[in-house]
């Protein structure tokens, strides 16, 4: 009876969540929105970040184009209709360990590079959400300065600190 209720109250408050293929609990699900959120934070995306997100997803996830195409679509409709980051970084947290959650901070600073610019809001929000996801201030650091070295000169930082 209990699972009812919720399942009503569910389709009261998200009744769009049922035509999604991947669940509100799947971490897969909360990592793409990050990610969404990370290369939509200066605009529009632009082709390169598409990509740089398509190739993330495929691979880190193991999913054929098609399965990642409908990943980022519900995790673009479920990042627009977010408030904050906790929700999805709550779910990573109780889904990944330590070594994962970094993982998924080194392909939010890949995205973050993939335009050739990093602004201050791009540094901020990947800071953010390393804080929420319990990742230490030297390895987001670190993690940065990893794919910043991988990116070459190519890339502008306009973000102020490490």
């Amino acid at each position: 009876m209990l699972d009812g209720l919720r399942q009503f109250i569910a389709d009261i408050v998200a009744p769009q969540a049922q035509d999604r293929a991947f669940g509100d609990s799947d971490y897969r699900l909360a990592a793409t929105a990050l990610l969404v959120h990370v290369v939509s934070l200066d605009g529009q995306p632009t082709a390169a970040e598409q990509r740089k997100l398509h190739s993330l997803i495929e691979s880190h996830f193991g999913l054929d184009r098609g399965t990642a195409d409908r990943l980022i679509a519900d995790a673009t409709q479920v990042e627009g209709e977010a408030v904050d980051l906790y929700h999805f970084t709550s779910v990573i947290m109780r889904s990944l360990d330590e070594a994962g959650r970094k993982r998924i901070v080194q392909m939010m600073w890949e995205l973050v590079y993939a335009d050739g610019q990093v602004s201050e809001f791009e540094d901020n929000v990947v800071w953010r959400a390393s804080d929420l996801l319990g990742i230490a201030q030297r390895d987001r650091i670190d993690l940065k300065h990893a794919v910043a070295d991988r990116a070459g000169s190519q890339v502008k930082d306009g973000a102020v600190g490490g």
